[in-house]
């Protein structure tokens, strides 16, 4: 028997509930982990709140990213042995393959051997985040030197991600946050400019940073009218990545602006990544290395233990995170 998080019906974080599950039985290519920590994302709020692409039956447990320590490999498993210390590739179905418990069982191919200098809470915290960066900004977008690049929603664990991967080639970082409070902190975090989007004209304060014809790459988890200024400072020929919508408002069509500059608008899941293991495996090397020169480093926001998972989430919502919410579940 092991302790997992599940809930019975769609709601607010009060729904979570800690359950004592019998131990599914290990498969052929199967890794079973005894899980150290989990990182905390969107995506399992919104599939708790009945809101995400996915609407699994119920009860149906939830969770995207955990670290553990390998507790048996199943028959066809190479690389790997009981002991090791390794972290979870985000699956395409956090219900068939839900993270949020003691043991948590995945296909080989989606866990990996971490560097061994992070903690288990930044372990937890590696794969969503630098896959979803890594994706859009370098296999999509081919972000270089030359590049600025607007990065939306900045304080979030994807944002701070894009941030360290546009230093890494040295791209021009321009963090858009919507108030002035952390400010700062995106600038001791590496951004180059930060713009607050309640506060300042964000079209005016983009072109007086980068000029209107030097903005190539934007990357927005946002949407909504946020989407007129971003547009309108772009460049010709730029390209607009779009992998969330965070805005409760409806996303207007920029129809004037796309066909002025022939901009790409396109949206973008993580699991363009995940599901291709040719990129999986050039984006995994990519963040190891950058995990083990120091270049990427996650930023944990707030720790709650396993018994806290409810107010974990309410956290999670509450939008006052900078970086990434995990849990300690050893």
């Amino acid at each position: 028997m092991t302790h997992v998080v599940r809930f019975h019906e769609h709601g607010g974080p009060e729904v979570l509930r800690i359950e004592n599950l019998d131990i599914p039985a290990l498969g052929q290519g199967e890794i079973q982990i005894r899980v150290k920590a989990l990182g905390l994302n969107r995506a399992e709020a919104l599939l708790r709140s009945g809101t995400y692409i996915q609407t699994p039956p119920l009860p149906s447990g939830l969770g995207l990213e955990a670290a553990g320590v390998v507790e048996a490999v199943g028959e066809a498993v190479h690389g790997f042995a009981p002991g090791d210390a390794v972290s979870v590739v985000p699956p395409s179905s956090m219900a068939r393959w839900p993270a949020y418990g003691e043991i948590a069982t995945y296909p080989a191919e989606l866990v990996v051997k971490h560097p061994p200098s992070l903690s288990w809470e930044e372990a937890a915290a590696v794969w969503m985040q630098y896959l979803t960066a890594y994706g859009a900004l370098i296999d999509i977008a081919k972000l270089s030197k030359e590049d600025f690049v607007v990065i939306t929603a900045a304080s979030s664990s994807v944002g701070l991600a894009a941030i360290q991967i546009a230093n890494i080639v040295g791209a021009t970082a321009i963090a858009v946050t919507r108030t002035s409070a952390k400010r700062e902190a995106l600038l001791k975090f590496g951004a180059a400019h930060v713009v607050a989007s309640a506060d300042e004209d964000l079209e005016a304060r983009l072109k007086e940073i980068a000029s209107p014809d030097n903005i190539r790459v934007v990357f927005d988890a946002v949407g909504g009218p946020i989407f007129a200024p971003l547009t309108a400072a772009m460049a010709r020929g730029g390209i607009l990545i779009e992998y969330g919508g965070l805005s409760p408002e409806p996303t207007p069509f920029p129809l004037f602006a796309v066909l002025a500059k022939t901009l790409t608008l396109r949206g973008y899941l993580v699991h363009e990544i995940t599901g291709d293991p040719v990129k999986l495996e050039a984006a995994k090397a990519f963040i190891l290395d950058g995990l083990m020169s120091g270049s990427l480093k996650p930023a944990i926001a707030k720790t709650f233990s396993f018994e806290q998972i409810v107010e974990a989430h309410r956290f999670l919502e509450s939008n006052e995170q900078f970086g990434k919410i995990v849990v300690s579940v050893d």
